[in-house]
């Protein structure tokens, strides 16, 4: 049971860190002032990065088949009928 707490957290941090990526682009272009535009790019690295780590250890840890989409559908029917489970119980 451990491991699907640890997959939602891990799954909901990298939901997390990609909305990061894409609202600090947002971000960027919507920003005229160039010390301010630095900053965001630095952040939009840092959150880059951070997506990435996630990722990959999503990945290494079989919580997330990024490669494989029939074996990520699987993945995700399977956790779906234990949440189905936990909900009749």
């Amino acid at each position: 049971m451990a491991m699907i707490d640890d997959m939602a957290i891990a799954t909901d941090l990298l939901i997390t860190s990609k909305a990061a990526v894409r609202n600090l682009a947002t971000a960027i272009t919507e920003t005229a002032t160039p010390s301010v535009k630095k900053l965001l790019r630095r952040e939009l690295d840092n959150a880059i990065d951070t997506h990435d780590k996630i990722a990959q250890y999503m990945i290494k840890n079989e919580m997330y088949h990024a490669y494989d989409l029939n074996e990520q559908m699987e993945h995700d029917l399977e956790k779906a009928d234990i949440a189905l489970n936990l909900a009749k119980k």
